[in-house]
């Protein structure tokens, strides 16, 4: 939803507006333009966000997998 304006307001506006030059209106035509032609929405399948893991591994397997990755940090900062 934008902002709706009267009449009046609009006329005020293009008060200021007429005094631009022709490369600044034709610029600032330009972007009201792009800004009410329609964007196709792109279609989003939101079952792509959630899933079961799949492995081939045991969940043995994995847990052993995740243990041994684990690095502890052994540089410390002295404060």
């Amino acid at each position: 939803m934008g902002l709706a304006l009267n009449n009046t307001t609009i006329d005020k506006y293009f008060g200021f507006l007429k005094r631009l030059d022709n490369m600044t209106k034709k610029r600032l035509i330009i972007k009201l333009t792009e800004s009410i032609e329609v964007k196709e929405k792109k279609h989003f399948d939101l079952a792509s966000l959630y899933g079961a893991w799949e492995d081939s591994r045991s969940s043995d397997e994995i847990i052993n997998d995740i243990k041994t990755s684990r690095v502890e940090k052994k540089d410390t900062i002295d404060l």
